[in-house]
């Protein structure tokens, strides 16, 4: 009777050593301060065209007792992290407003696969729902759109050239003693010349070139370390040690210059909305567009205002030189 204690006694131990055992590996893996949802808001509609994404949603995630929030961006896409302790088992609500939106809940159940490794989309309906007005209807007509925008680049203009001659004055045949300057194998007494040119303010000069012409040029030579990078300022030096000697110096003069090249882009129509994606780098962007078969201009500005649509931008998340521009029609108003 007495074995028989100690043997169930023992095996309840490790049956309570095993429970605790898997309770701590559990544990350890459950990181409860890594945890994170995410996933994009976008808008509800049975076409894909039309789930534009939605930003400035306010986010509200809680398990009853610990809650967090964040919002939206322009893309549609937010992030939840939790800082404090969230343990398997536990169900978030995580609830999506906005005041042109209906509301909208999600259930994420947390556990140990790991709720926070998936993607959750939130599609919100919208609270009034804009129908396309029928061919019979009374409303305004928007037709031929485009885009028209301004892109300045940075060139280099050719706006002359500049020629200057010099001599460096010499006799032949005079041993130099040490003396300088000499003849390269110092025998002979040498002169040097030179010339400077000056591009003026906001140019420099390019291809420059320096060259002998006149007299003993075989027993010339010529110290390009003063043009050879080009520049503002140039200097061309020679060396002569025979009689007297010609040179030309010369070069190409350019200044920077800004060319503001005028591009036009044609939108894409999915329902009432217009969609388009501009460079960064644009400027004065402004929509074309026949009212009634009237053509006019309408200039965005920074505000992005126009009398016949509502106007968003965000950049783009696939090109950081880009932004996605999204305008959709006001009451009143059709294509």
């Amino acid at each position: 009777m007495k074995w028989k204690t100690i043997i169930v006694v023992a095996a309840s131990a490790v049956v309570v050593a095993a429970v605790i055992a898997i309770l701590v590996a559990r544990s350890h893996r459950w990181r409860p301060r890594n945890v994170v949802i995410q996933g994009a808001v976008i808008r509800q509609d049975p076409d894909p065209q039309g789930q534009l994404p939605i930003g400035n949603v306010k986010i509200v995630a809680t398990d009853g007792v610990i809650t967090t929030s964040t919002e939206s961006d322009s893309s549609g896409y937010f992030l939840l992290r939790f800082r404090e302790n969230i343990w398997p088992g536990q169900v978030l609500q995580i609830t999506f407003l906005r005041a042109d939106y209906k509301p909208f809940a999600l259930t994420v159940p947390l556990h140990y696969s790991m709720a926070q490794k998936k993607l959750y989309v939130a599609a919100l309906t919208p609270k009034a729902v804009q129908k396309e007005p029928q061919p019979g209807e009374k409303g305004a007509v928007i037709s031929n759109v485009r885009i028209r925008y301004t892109v300045n680049s940075e060139g280099d203009e050719n706006i002359g050239s500049a020629v200057k001659t010099f001599e460096a004055v010499n006799d032949s045949n005079v041993p130099c003693n040490r003396q300088g300057p000499c003849s390269p194998d110092g025998n002979w007494k040498a002169a040097v010349g030179s010339a400077t040119l000056d591009a003026g303010p906001g140019n420099e000069f390019r291809n420059v070139r320096s060259s002998c012409i006149a007299g003993p040029c075989p027993f010339t030579r010529i110290d390009s370390s003063g043009f050879e990078n080009g520049g503002r300022i140039i200097t061309a030096s020679a060396l002569d040690w025979s009689s007297t000697a010609a040179f030309l110096l010369e070069a190409e003069v350019f200044r920077k210059s800004i060319a503001s090249n005028v591009r036009d882009s044609y939108p894409v129509k999915f329902g009432r909305t217009l969609n388009f994606v501009l460079p960064g780098s644009e400027e004065g962007a402004s929509i074309q567009a026949e009212v009634d078969g009237t053509p006019m201009v309408f200039p965005l500005g920074p505000e992005l205002y126009l009398s016949w649509a509502s106007c968003s931008s965000r950049p783009s998340r696939d090109n950081a030189h880009s932004n996605v521009f999204r305008c959709e029609l006001k009451p009143g108003y059709r294509f």
